[in-house]
């Protein structure tokens, strides 16, 4: 859990994935988050989150669908959804953020 704090603690938004490899809507979101981490470059992190490798963390942050995703700036939550987004509306939510 302290790494957690160290990797959303940053000065640039950070874009949080929540997923599992068997859930098809996660499977869908991972081009996206590609597309979304080469537009963006070093304005912004995106960090992916196997749910069943962290379930303590994911239990922490209540995520009880997948996907699930979060931009945090200094350690701060600035904003979730659940369920599948398309690269230009997370391209367009983070850049509020830089």
């Amino acid at each position: 859990m302290s790494k957690f704090g160290e990797l959303v603690d940053l000065n640039i938004p950070v874009l949080l994935d929540f997923y599992t490899e068997w859930n098809d809507a996660s499977k869908a979101m991972h081009p996206v988050l590609r597309d979304v981490a080469a537009a963006l470059g070093d304005k912004a992190k995106v960090i992916k989150i196997d749910v069943d490798k962290n379930a303590q963390l994911a239990e922490a942050l209540r995520v009880k669908a997948l996907p699930t995703l979060m931009i945090y700036k200094n350690g701060e939550m600035k904003w979730r959804q659940s369920g599948e987004q398309d690269a230009n509306t997370i391209i367009g939510l983070i850049k509020e953020y830089i």
